[in-house]
């Protein structure tokens, strides 16, 4: 098999289970961005774009095609578990293949705490008997137990999810162009997509900075080549797919909602209601309630069910790399999953879900650190693309291999300028904590190496 002879062309052993076929890809990734991810975050986004959440959307799928396509060129290069790590490793350098592992690992490892958080938060809502550090462990148990019993197991119980906050979506679009046609909210209109009176492009990237959040996930998509039956073809197309069909979910649900919103705008203080206001707006409370609990299982279970997945396979990579403590590397010979790095994801996850439950704004600064995470690490996959193959390999395929990789980081780079300074300043000083932590693995004569580079990895 062609896909298990290169994992051995770089040095490795095919370890983890290859059973996940492309259609269980796109479910995995969509799972990961959650089909009704918008309903957590719309009045934050409505409110930075000004009244232009559709746009802030379009704009974050448009850019992050880019970033798919990236992907699909080093996944191809190098299809092995690690992402980013791999590919910024044995693109441009292993040092660098480090840092930016750092931080991505920065998104991975606080995107489960950011999801048990904000599942907890609305779980108490509903049933405040039970504190929201309670809920986190809930969740946190539930998931690890499926994660611990293999990939199948997690695809399947995805795809059911998946299935439900569909259904949730599609009733409350039904009934909230319904409502429209009946004259409630603002009545149809562009605005949401355009509105001359308050658009400019620092605002607008301002939204995007904040709306990626609901695309993060389908790049967690590569992290299953090794367990991919298609191998790196059948993992470039699956992560195309699955953005393009978030991306016209989320426009939609997002350009219904900004239509509902009243004449008078959002409530001051209403932000992290917002999307439930709307329906209760549309359809009435218990409208407002299906929607929030939706919210409240998909981020908690289905969401963080995938997130865990990926990050216990990044972690994995680097252990096998000695980048992390090698019992990282762990994998069981029953279930074919990394178990002592799912382990380490549940138990920093219930930690700083707990930690963070605590605070007056636990989710704001989790949501500051993943993006900055994420921007980073996609700006540096640009980069590899370049370094790789058309200055390494002399591709002549310009477009794929310049041009593009070009354009998406650009675009990246407008978002990180123009993102939250909490964010920036808080994915620098991950940064600088990572480069100590090389400096570290340098002086313990453990510096940066990938295994196995065969020469002419890629394709011209």
């Amino acid at each position: 098999m062609r896909s298990q002879q290169n994992i051995e062309q770089f040095g490795y052993r095919q370890e983890l289970r290859r059973g996940v076929g492309q259609t269980d890809l796109v479910f995995y990734g969509l799972a990961f961005m959650v089909p009704i991810a918008p309903f957590a975050i719309f009045g934050t986004v409505y409110a930075e774009s000004g009244g232009m959440p559709a746009l802030a959307y379009l704009v974050g799928m448009i850019a992050l095609l880019f970033t798919a396509a990236s992907y699909a060129q080093m996944v191809k290069a190098f299809p092995l578990s690690g992402s980013v790590y791999n590919y910024a490793g044995r693109g441009i350098a292993p040092p660098v293949g480090f840092l930016t592992g750092w931080m991505v690992l920065l998104d991975y490892l606080l995107v489960p705490s950011l999801l048990y958080l904000v599942a907890s938060v609305a779980m108490h809502a509903s049933v405040p008997e039970v504190p929201v550090w309670a809920w986190v462990l809930i969740f946190v148990a539930v998931n690890t137990a499926i994660n611990l019993r293999g990939i199948r197991m997690t695809v399947k119980l995805t795809r059911i999810m998946i299935i439900f906050e569909l259904v949730v979506l599609a009733v409350f679009l039904l009934i909230g162009i319904w409502a429209l046609l009946q004259g409630k909210g603002s009545g149809f209109g562009l605005s949401p997509l355009f509105d001359p009176e308050t658009f400019s492009w620092p605002v607008m990237f301002a939204a995007v900075s904040v709306a990626v959040l609901s695309f993060l996930g389908f790049d967690g998509i590569s992290m299953l080549v090794e367990e991919s039956t298609g191998g790196s073809a059948q993992v470039g197309r699956a992560m195309r797919l699955a953005l393009v069909l978030a991306g016209v979910l989320f426009v939609t649900q997002v350009w219904v909602a900004a239509l509902l919103v009243p004449p008078a705008g959002l409530p001051a203080g209403a932000s992290d209601t917002a999307f439930y206001d709307v329906a209760a707006v549309a359809g009435g409370e218990w409208l407002r309630h299906l929607t929030s609990a939706a919210t409240a299982l998909s981020w908690g279970l289905a969401n963080t069910m995938v997130a865990q997945v990926a990050v216990s396979r990044l972690m994995y990579a680097m252990a096998r790399d000695r980048q992390l403590p090698s019992f990282l590397a762990k994998v069981s010979v029953r279930h074919s999953v990394p178990t002592n790095a799912i382990v380490v994801v549940c138990l920093l996850s219930a930690g700083l879900g707990i930690w963070t439950a605590g605070l007056r704004d636990g989710i704001s600064l989790l949501l500051s650190l993943v993006n900055m995470g994420a921007m980073v690490a996609f700006i540096v996959l640009h980069v590899s693309v370049i370094v790789h193959y058309s200055l390494r390999v002399g591709s002549d395929k310009v477009w794929s291999h310049l041009v593009a990789p070009l354009i998406g980081a650009g675009i990246l780079v407008f978002v990180v300028i123009n993102a939250n300074v909490l964010a920036q300043f808080l994915g620098l000083a991950w940064l600088v904590v990572g480069v100590v932590v090389m400096a570290v693995l340098y002086a313990l004569g453990r510096r940066p190496a990938v295994r196995g580079m065969p020469v002419g990895s890629g394709s011209k």
